[in-house]
């Protein structure tokens, strides 16, 4: 990496220490490496913080990277975006299979390897994806996933300027997330930030028919929607779409259970006879 690339590294760092340290304080001493960690409620002691980075987030939104990806959506053909898409997603496939591998998932890493090499050669670099049509899906793994296996609790809830929520744990593993990115290692530094740019950009186009859903489904606080909607979403990642159901239905479940059966002929709401 050249000493001319902006100072992005730096920060990447401090937001990863700090998830990592936040994360560790909350994780020693309350559940074994082995088991996945993850917490039933959302840990927002930063509130404050987070729904000011929340509102600058959507204003910068609002007057930068949606204007962009809209113009983006409407000058660009249907097949150059879904190529791009295709692109920066075969990018992550080696991350995705490393962290499969060290998730002990060994057949799926073995298929996302293979889902690599068939869109990096006969895919064009990945423009176009192939590996779907035989069978290769893609499957979404991050070091968060990675660390939240290993025993590593959620830890406080972020929402970071510009890269937006993160739980403590997922900001530690956003740090290697961006090492292990081959944009990060681009020369010069410019192509390196103008790719970034239009990943970004790319992704938000894709979002914006979910923009009016949103809207409506957050009703009086969008803050509150967003985050426990990222609650969900990190839970169907660690739990490849199979989370546990939370604790208090489990103890809904066992107390239904502990009920005695009704009488034969008896009802708990016993209707009226008729006159």
């Amino acid at each position: 990496m050249s000493a001319s690339r902006p100072a992005l590294p730096v920060f990447v760092l401090l937001f990863s220490l700090m998830g990592f340290a936040t994360s560790a304080c909350t994780t020693l001493g309350t559940a074994p490496a082995s088991e996945v960690a993850l917490d039933e409620e959302t840990w927002d002691p930063f509130e404050p913080f987070n729904r000011a980075m929340f509102s600058f987030n959507e204003k910068l939104d609002q007057w930068l990277l949606k204007p962009v990806a809209r113009g983006y959506d409407w000058v660009m053909p249907e097949v150059v975006k879904q190529g791009v898409g295709n692109f920066f997603s075969n990018l992550v496939q080696p991350r995705v299979a490393v962290n499969d591998l060290l998730q002990g998932k060994i057949v799926q890493s073995g298929r996302d390897t293979g889902r690599f090499l068939v869109n990096s050669t006969v895919g064009i670099l990945g423009l176009v994806d192939v590996a779907k049509s035989v069978g290769l899906e893609p499957k979404e793994e991050d070091w968060g996933q990675t660390f939240a296996a290993w025993g590593m609790h959620d830890g406080p809830y972020f929402v970071w300027p510009i890269i937006g929520p993160r739980y403590a744990r997922d900001t530690f593993g956003f740090g290697f997330d961006w090492l292990s990115n081959p944009v990060t290692y681009v020369e010069p530094p410019a192509a390196s930030w103008g790719l970034w740019g239009v990943d970004i950009v790319d992704t938000r186009a894709r979002f914006l028919p979910s923009d009016k859903v949103i809207e409506q489904a957050a009703g009086d606080d969008k803050y509150v929607f967003i985050r426990e909607a990222y609650r969900q979403r990190r839970r169907n990642l660690i739990y490849d779409g199979n989370p546990p159901k939370p604790s208090f239905f489990e103890d809904e479940t066992e107390n239904n259970s502990a009920k005695p059966a009704p009488v034969s002929g008896s009802s708990d709401n016993p209707q009226r006879p008729s006159p």
